[in-house]
């Protein structure tokens, strides 16, 4: 028998028992092998399981949500209990909603029974060749992971979505040595469905390695200059995400301080820019498949050689502002390739850094950021001169994608993104 669909038919009863008549509930049931290694032995291997149960209910417009991590018949009444009590204690608001019935479908993603033999050959195989090839890298710690989860979710008006899942994720902690000098901390990531090539041809292993090696002897940038920044694929994703929390996302739509509030249709980026969430994407390891309101997950995108295809807004947001739903409340970010090489791209570049990390603060309500370049390189001339040390830069994420000059044909594939590399014109950078 499957023990979660008995557990939502349990669920089922309670909430019809206690006649919840509005409602949307899921329930995951999940299950990690961990591998630890810390200075190339393989220092522990564990296997945890883990519970997780969600519900929301509705009555007269109000909405109270509870969740927990117990899937025992007494828990379960809890959670309705304890749901029932915060939707009365909450104000109304008719714009909270669940989606109309999405049909019954189940979904098998990635792989449900590994081949853990085979993942610590795969990983022993990656720390010999890091030690052979990269030998001023130390890898401090690294941890591999096999994760499967089976959930089913289901809302008062029909909706039963079920998915089995399973994935390998692959992480390294680690720094460069020469001379008594060290690095400062870096990492590559990968998350795959197979184990069929070595993790050192995944995602950006190879040229994290190569940087942090070519990190060592860092020199600070002499004064301030305005210049173009080549933004890696790490910081591509993590700019993109900037850009859809400010001017894309619910509360920037709703309270109507988003600077692309009236621009879907509208040029607001370059026309080599185009950004998609793609959680059907083959590159993209155990995406989306339901909502957070119900709906069956979609591709969506949203700019389209730099235009604003449409905001990226939940249910709720999409009642309230009268503006458009998108069925996709996950990440799967997917930016497209452009048609310069990197090594073209750094060739074109007169000064400037290469930009492998950044750390600061989130960017105002208007896209201005500022903080500290990390694993980066100082360009000038087309040529990469030095690993820097104590630089800033300054800029607004707007600004960046509209300036953007080039974009490589070289993308990065961690398996829960792609993204290229991204130069654009006109940030502010400082050294001493």
């Amino acid at each position: 028998m499957n023990e979660m669909r008995e557990v939502a038919d349990l669920f089922d009863n309670i909430l019809k028992d206690k006649k919840l008549e509005k409602y949307t509930y899921v329930l995951v049931k999940s299950e990690k092998q961990e591998l630890n290694i810390e200075n190339g032995e393989f220092k522990l291997m564990r296997t945890g399981f883990d519970y997780y149960t969600s519900l929301t209910v509705f009555k007269d417009n109000k909405m109270g949500s509870t969740s927990g991590n117990d899937l025992s018949k007494e828990a379960l009444l809890r959670l309705a209990e304890d749901s029932e009590s915060a939707a009365q204690s909450s104000p109304e608001d008719p714009c909270h909603d669940i989606a109309p019935d999405q049909g019954k479908e189940v979904f098998r993603q990635g792989i449900y029974e590994p081949d853990m033999d085979k993942f610590v050959e795969r990983i022993q195989e990656c720390l010999d060749t890091i030690k052979k090839e990269f030998p001023k890298v130390l890898v401090m710690t690294a941890v591999g992971s096999f994760g499967k989860s089976h959930w089913i979710s289901r809302n008062s008006n029909g909706t039963e979505f079920e998915d089995y899942s399973g994935n390998y994720t692959f992480y390294i902690n680690m720094s460069a040595n020469e001379d008594g000098i060290n690095t400062g901390i870096s990492g590559a990531y990968v998350t795959v469905d197979n184990l069929d090539k070595p993790f050192m041809e995944l995602s950006n292993f190879r040229k994290k390695l190569e940087d942090v090696s070519n990190s060592i002897h860092t020199k600070s940038i002499e004064g301030k200059f305005e210049g173009t920044v080549i933004l890696t694929p790490d910081v591509v994703t993590q700019f993109m995400g900037a850009l859809i929390g400010n001017y894309m996302s619910d509360g920037v739509i709703i309270d109507g301080t988003s600077l692309w509030l009236d621009k879907v249709g509208e040029q607001v980026a370059s026309d080599k820019l185009t950004v998609s969430k793609k959680p059907f994407d083959k590159r993209i390891v155990n995406g989306e498949r339901g909502t957070q309101d119900g709906f069956r997950a979609e591709d969506v995108t949203l700019i389209e050689k730099g235009v604003l295809k449409t905001h990226s807004l939940s249910l709720y947001a999409a009642n309230k502002t009268g503006r458009k739903v998108v069925k996709n409340t996950g990440w799967a970010l997917v930016v497209e390739p452009g048609d310069k090489s990197l090594e073209e791209i750094i060739k074109s570049v007169d000064k400037g850094l290469i930009m492998g990390g950044f750390s600061g603060g989130e960017p105002g309500t208007n896209g201005d950021f500022s903080g500290v370049a990390k694993n980066s390189f100082y360009v000038e001339n087309g040529e990469i001169k030095y690993a820097v040390s104590e630089t800033m830069v300054n800029g607004n994420i707007g600004d960046i994608v509209k300036n953007i000059c080039a974009i490589s044909k070289e993308l990065v594939c961690d398996g829960g993104s792609v993204a290229p590399y991204i130069a654009a014109t006109g940030v502010i950078i400082s050294g001493k």
